[in-house]
């Protein structure tokens, strides 16, 4: 199977419309029932501004949106600059096929490679197990558990804090004769 991962836009809205309505996505994430194609577009939109850092992700396969996943800035605190939030999505058809994995490794990448961010962060359900190895696997580690963290179906649920560091932080090569 081939996932293309580009930047996502405005005019996905109505794919995210489609897999964020799932109650197997929304369930798993802060997001509500009921989604619509054009709180998506402006949410897109705003995302998508000149001049905003964020960097929303779209997964692609076979031409059809079937992932999403985003680096936001964590708040406007300077002294926080070196860390961003993530989220990810993947509609249940495209689960367990790669797409959550492709989209991990382009944001990862994005933020080692290219911004040089110190760390990313998560928050996610405790019994999320499928995610939590996923995110294992891009080393992310548990910092934490909110207790009832948000309510979800009627019931509050916890929430792991994650984060993941910059595994080789970018230094300045010093000239040899001051190293």
């Amino acid at each position: 199977m081939s996932i293309t991962i580009r930047r996502a836009s405005p005019k996905d809205a109505a794919a995210y419309a489609r897999f964020m309505s799932h109650p197997d996505v929304y369930a798993a994430l802060m997001q509500l029932p009921y989604n619509d194609e054009e709180t998506w577009r402006t949410r897109l939109t705003e995302s998508c501004a000149p001049g905003k850092t964020d960097l929303p992700l779209a997964a692609e396969v076979h031409g059809e949106v079937v992932g999403s996943a985003g680096l936001h800035p964590v708040g406007p605190a300077l002294r926080r600059r070196h860390a961003l939030t993530l989220g990810i999505s993947v509609a249940p058809e495209a689960q367990g096929r790669g797409v959550g994995s492709a989209l991990m490794a382009a944001m990862c990448d994005y933020a080692d490679n290219w911004i040089g961010a110190l760390r990313i962060e998560l928050t996610v359900y405790t019994d999320n197990e499928r995610a939590i190895g996923l995110y294992r696997k891009f080393g992310f580690d548990i910092e934490g558990t909110f207790r009832g963290y948000a309510m979800r179906d009627g019931r509050y649920a916890d929430a792991y804090a994650m984060a993941r560091f910059h595994p080789n932080p970018p230094r300045i090569a010093l000239p040899a004769d001051q190293a």
